[in-house]
């Protein structure tokens, strides 16, 4: 019985802390028309609020999971922990876009050394096979809950206490988390492993330049010395560390699970899930407030059926995957995410609620289907000493695909909007310098919260939501192309995984 209560208050722990980490993720996106107001930023400047969170996470995740490895995960664990509490405080109280996003960028460090500590830390402590299934499921469906309930409690909270409540939030579940670790996570075993820092510099790097290049260069020009030359060295940078990685002893990323399909398959699908889905979250709020004028309440209650989706996809997909595989699961998913997009692209600005809410109930239900059949899917195909190692790889391809999605959705609906109010601006009369500062103040960095005359302001919309339809569009084809090939990825085999464990999730799809 106190075996029993002790793992609960483990999973409550860790549940906690993933729910804080993936609210995080999204509650900030209702919040950024109110923080492009204040602090005078645009759409920019409002992407490194979240790309700075995201980019950090994603590059230092497998660092994360090297060092719970090599001190502890729950030592390391704990410490993250601390980071993110104390950078959720310092956004709040930030007073420029700058130091919102540094603050931002702190949170990723401790979220990057907490996350891959849960997914190990469950994998230790529930050994039995079915239960392990069912602790991750119950993770999952919170962590999904995270990122479904932070658009719909986040615009009442913008509009009662203003932006920094967004951050301020984190705080008391980040103490209250902190204590009840200290009292009942266990410190797992560790075992040597050697840092990798010339891998983990080449990442770091590659990432930072990749995602600048993706975001700065349709407000700069794609042809921008910066912006060429920041793609260039990215793309360089990225290919070393293949290559450092091939030749470690001790790589942090084992670019050997790449060869198992049922890892590739499943990573794929949590990178691509974040592709479509974090993409679109990032401006929907922009299209909602900016375009239709809809408060920041009732843009989050607006997400009330893609939630209450989340909530009854989650734990049957957790089922699912326990009892099927994931390869039904995901690919439903998959194809589901696929299908609202495509179908938002159908809307502008004067669609009413009525006529796109199936959009946001095939949405959430796509989005429930795919989070615990990935994570039961690695954890299930590794042995308990190589847990921090997957955790870290699947949440890294999965924050990573987030980071893409904003930044090469936001490049095309950015280019895609330039180029659109070049005709209207021109019929308008607006001289040409003056165009490529309303072009500036919608796309830029630093120019938010500029008043435009009414004609102008409407091409301005008008030229938002074709941006936004386009964007939609490729990431409907991006999840479609992703669910054919991860439906062959997880076709049934025979073929034992990485650890000599026969592929017995497939077998019974």
């Amino acid at each position: 019985m106190e075996a029993r209560r002790t793992k609960t208050l483990v999973l409550a722990t860790l549940c906690g802390t993933m729910f804080m980490a993936m609210i995080d993720n999204v509650i900030v996106n209702n919040a950024l028309p109110r923080i492009g107001q204040h602090l005078h930023a645009g759409v920019g400047g409002l992407q490194w609020v979240v790309e700075g969170y995201s980019l950090v996470y994603a590059a230092l995740l497998l660092t994360g999971g090297t060092l719970g490895d090599r001190y502890g995960r729950r030592r390391i664990f704990l410490t993250g922990l601390v980071l993110f509490t104390a950078g959720s405080a310092a956004a709040a109280l930030s007073g420029s876009i700058g130091l919102l996003i540094a603050a931002r960028m702190v949170q990723g460090l401790g979220a990057a050394m907490l996350t891959p500590g849960t997914l190990s830390i469950l994998r230790n402590v529930f050994t039995d096979e079915k239960e392990r299934a069912r602790a991750i499921g119950v993770w999952s469906g919170v962590s999904a809950l995270g990122l479904a309930v932070g658009p719909v409690v986040g615009g009442p909270m913008v509009e009662a206490f203003g932006w920094g409540s967004v951050f301020w939030i984190n705080v008391p579940v980040g103490v209250a988390a902190l204590v009840l670790g200290l009292r009942v996570l266990p410190e797992l075993a560790t075992r040597p492993r050697s840092l990798d820092l010339p891998g983990q510099v080449l990442a770091a790097l590659g990432l930072a330049g990749l995602v600048y290049a993706l975001i700065e260069g349709p407000a700069r020009g794609w042809t921008d010395p910066v912006v060429l030359g920041s793609g260039v060295a990215a793309l360089a940078t990225l290919a070393a560390f293949v290559v450092v990685e091939r030749r470690t002893a001790d790589p942090m990323l084992d670019l050997r699970f790449f060869r198992d399909r049922v890892l590739t398959g499943a990573v794929l699908s949590g990178f691509m899930v974040s592709f479509g889905m974090f993409g679109a979250s990032f401006f929907l709020p922009l299209l909602l407030q900016g375009v239709m004028g809809w408060t920041p309440s009732d843009a989050g209650l607006a997400g009330l059926p893609m939630t209450a989706m989340i909530v009854i996809a989650a734990p049957l997909s957790g089922a699912l995957g326990a009892r099927l595989g994931p390869r039904l699961p995901v690919v439903a998913g998959l194809a589901l995410c696929a299908t609202a997009l495509a179908g938002l692209s159908l809307y502008d600005e004067h669609a009413r609620y009525p006529e796109y809410i199936w959009v946001l109930f095939v949405m959430g239900f796509g989005m429930g289907l795919t989070f615990a059949p990935v994570s039961i899917a690695v954890m299930g195909r590794v042995a308990p000493t190589e847990a921090g190692m997957a955790s870290a790889t699947v949440n890294t391809l999965r924050e990573l695909g987030g980071v893409v999605g904003i930044a090469v959705l936001g490049a095309v609906l950015t280019s895609r909007l330039s180029s659109a109010l070049a005709g209207p601006l021109t019929r308008l009369g607006v001289p040409d310098g003056a165009r490529r500062r309303i072009a500036d103040a919608v796309t830029g960095p630093g120019a938010g919260g500029v008043e435009l005359p009414g004609p102008v302001h409407a091409a301005v919309n008008v030229a938002f939501v074709d941006g936004l339809h386009l964007a939609l569009r490729v990431g409907a084809v991006a999840l479609a192309g992703t669910a054919a090939l991860v439906a062959v990825l997880l076709r049934p085999s025979p073929v034992p995984g990485p650890t000599g464990q026969p592929d017995a999730e497939l077998a019974s799809v």
